[in-house]
């Protein structure tokens, strides 16, 4: 029987070992270095957690180097790696996380959405977009290479600044200073950064920001609202000449925290409506393009910013589909169906979570793979091949759940 209450020299239950592995494994994930994965922790699952727990408790644990891992980045831009810690560490991770996001949560400013309970993606997508109608310009803030760059001490002395505990101190303090080993198999110390992958990377990102950029704003500009997901930032101007200004002064901010200011990536948009060939027009935030838009109001149409899925989402999911081969999956229309679905409504859910006519071009293109599926299951020629599947869309008109918006 457990005790829940019992501790050594560090102020952790088993509790919180136990609840911490139940939320780590709730996300999933890849294995570490160690090889180790979710079936080969289960077999013997309590021995695992009480000897982790008993190095916790004990000041003992030193986290092992993660593990690099290159992905693709979205439209083809290069790849982006990712630090995936073993899945011992990442409930390690989750026992500290737990009560210093406890701490700095109620210091977090408001306009900060990422990783924070209660906040999302879409509110501040749909923030920036109603701000943006009455500042008609902005500025698309890109940070370079902000996880890998983020310097330890400056962190440290801002996680401090909100936590006194020493045991959470020295824990996030280790975790910073673990190695990497790369994708060819050598082994480097890290300097800097955090590596995207972690379970604590997300909330130490967010104080680091938090003093570099979301109180120094607000003493600075506290009459320029902005959104914050993370690393991705937009700040809202009423005039060009403020925008210039406002970017000069954030460009400096950042220098002074050893941060650099993409030069292609950071730009002025104009969003009013009005041509001006010196700036661009849009900006993409969250997956989303923002950009002025013919709206009907009460009095008539205007040109309003308004929110799209961008290109790249776009091609990002077209790609995700062409990836599957769907053409070549030889099963009944019910299990493609089946299978396809969840897919389709991940896509959904997320960029038709404003209105959805502006994905129907993915739709579209989803139901001419569909037809194709049909051309090489049923041995049919293009025209039949339509005909067939207009047929089942009218035997099931929810087979698929993208048919609710676009048919074939």
């Amino acid at each position: 029987m457990i005790d829940y209450y019992e501790t050594k020299s560090q102020p952790i239950t088993r509790a919180m070992v136990i609840q911490a592995y139940r939320k780590v494994k709730a996300n999933k994930g890849s294995y570490g270095i160690d090889g180790m994965d979710w079936q080969d922790l289960d077999k013997d699952l309590s021995s695992y957690l009480y000897k982790l727990w008993n190095r916790l408790t004990s000041g003992s644990y030193f986290p092992p180097p993660v593990k690099e891992v290159e992905i693709d980045k979205k439209n083809g831009g290069g790849k982006r790696s990712l630090g995936i810690p073993t899945i011992l560490d990442r409930i390690a991770q989750e026992v500290v996380k737990t009560p210093l996001e406890r701490i700095v949560e109620p210091h977090f400013h408001k306009s900060s959405y990422g990783y924070r309970p209660g906040k999302s993606c879409h509110q501040a997508v749909e923030t920036a977009t109603r701000t943006a109608i009455c500042h008609n310009w902005a500025i698309d803030l890109d940070i370079k290479s902000f996880f890998d760059t983020i310097d330890h001490e400056l962190l440290m002395k801002a996680v401090r600044h909100y936590c006194k505990d020493k045991w959470v101190l020295m824990y996030v303090e280790r975790w910073l200073k673990a190695g990497i080993v790369k994708v060819d198999g050598s082994y480097i110390d890290r300097t800097t950064g955090t590596p995207q992958g972690g379970v604590i990377s997300p909330l130490l990102a967010n104080i680091f920001l938090h003093v570099a950029f979301d109180k120094w704003m607000e003493k600075n500009f506290p009459n320029k609202p902005f959104e914050r997901y993370a690393d991705d930032i937009v700040v809202h101007c009423k005039t060009d000449k403020q925008a210039k200004f406002v970017l000069s002064q954030i460009r400096k901010r950042m220098a002074d925290c050893k941060l650099i200011l993409h030069s292609v990536k950071t730009k002025i948009v104009n969003l009013c409506g009005i041509t001006n060939e010196k700036y661009p027009r849009s900006l993409d935030f969250l997956g989303f393009t923002i950009k002025p838009a013919w709206s009907k109001t009460k009095s008539g149409f205007w040109l309003m910013p308004t929110n799209f899925i961008s290109q790249k989402s776009i091609t990002s999911v077209l790609e995700k589909f062409s990836k599957l081969n769907i053409h070549k999956w030889r099963k009944p229309i019910g299990e493609l169906a089946a299978a396809l679905n969840p897919i389709i409504r991940g896509v959904m859910n997320y960029y038709c979570k404003f209105y959805s006519t502006h994905t129907y071009y993915v739709w579209k293109q989803l139901n001419k793979r569909l037809v194709k599926w049909v051309r090489w299951e049923k041995g049919l020629y293009k025209k039949n091949a339509s005909r067939w599947l207009k047929i089942k869309y009218r035997e099931k008109p929810n087979l698929f759940h993208h048919w609710q918006l676009v048919h074939p």
